[in-house]
């Protein structure tokens, strides 16, 4: 039996290069979801900032339901934070989004919905990051600084349509997986301390999108998490006192 090798016509195999090297452009920089290589060759990216400071941040909401737990607790604590918020659910509750802001913390822009972008859609991301981002002006009167997309997960598109609405980009260095079912407070604080380094930055989620009560975990942790922070004789607050320069100058400066 005579076996032939497949041939892709040359006319065809061209458009197939050049879709390959589009797909490989769009996801290559999503590689910096993986906390070494991001903390080794990209630490800006990472969130590593003034090294007696740690930035404390928050993704996924605002959340009537749960949002207010961690404002209060905040209040309590003496600490303010930056929230990476959804742009949808920011216009469906601007009151809350207002009141982020009134409490002395700072609104980022996470996304207009919490999706996966594994396909290239350029404009897509411009539409959605730009529309977040005039939502969180919008509801609290200053543009924002910075950008985290959903699930870490920064495309080659994504990058760009940041910056062109002059947003950095900022991820994190330490984080509580506080989204998963099984997550618990003593989890979260054990897991967040593992990496937590000075000029770290702290990811945690003051909503629960992936599964029901996931927030309370991470509200728990706070109280042990910042104490312990401040034991170590570091400062703990939002991004804009970390020493990362924006994208473009803030607002008033």
């Amino acid at each position: 039996m005579n076996h032939r090798h497949l041939r892709v016509p040359a006319a065809a195999r061209a458009p197939l290069a050049v879709s390959a090297l589009v797909l490989t452009a769009h996801l290559a920089p999503a590689g910096t979801w993986l906390a070494g290589p991001r903390r080794t060759c990209f630490p800006a990216l990472a969130g590593l900032g003034r090294p007696h400071h740690i930035a404390l941040t928050f993704d996924d909401g605002p959340d009537p339901g749960s949002t207010p737990f961690f404002l209060d607790a905040l209040e309590r604590l003496s600490a303010r934070a930056t929230f990476f918020v959804l742009g949808e659910r920011l216009l469906r509750h601007p009151g809350l989004g207002r009141d982020i802001v009134r409490r002395g913390h700072e609104l980022a822009v996470h996304g207009w919905t919490h999706s996966r972008p594994w396909l290239p859609a350029a404009g897509r991301d411009a539409r959605e990051i730009s529309r977040a981002a005039a939502a969180v002006h919008r509801v609290s009167g200053v543009r924002p600084l910075w950008y985290r997309p959903p699930y870490g997960i920064l495309t080659g598109g994504r990058w760009a349509a940041a910056a062109r609405c002059g947003l950095r980009p900022v991820l994190w260095s330490a984080w509580g997986r506080d989204w998963a079912e099984d997550a618990t407070a003593e989890g979260v604080l054990t897991t967040v301390r593992r990496d937590l380094r000075g000029g770290g930055t702290v990811l945690l989620h003051d909503a629960d999108l992936s599964a029901s009560g996931r927030w309370r975990p991470a509200l728990a942790v706070l109280p042990g998490l910042i104490g312990q922070i401040r034991a170590a004789g570091l400062t703990v607050g939002p991004l804009a006192e970390h020493g990362l320069a924006p994208a473009r100058p803030r607002d008033g400066a």
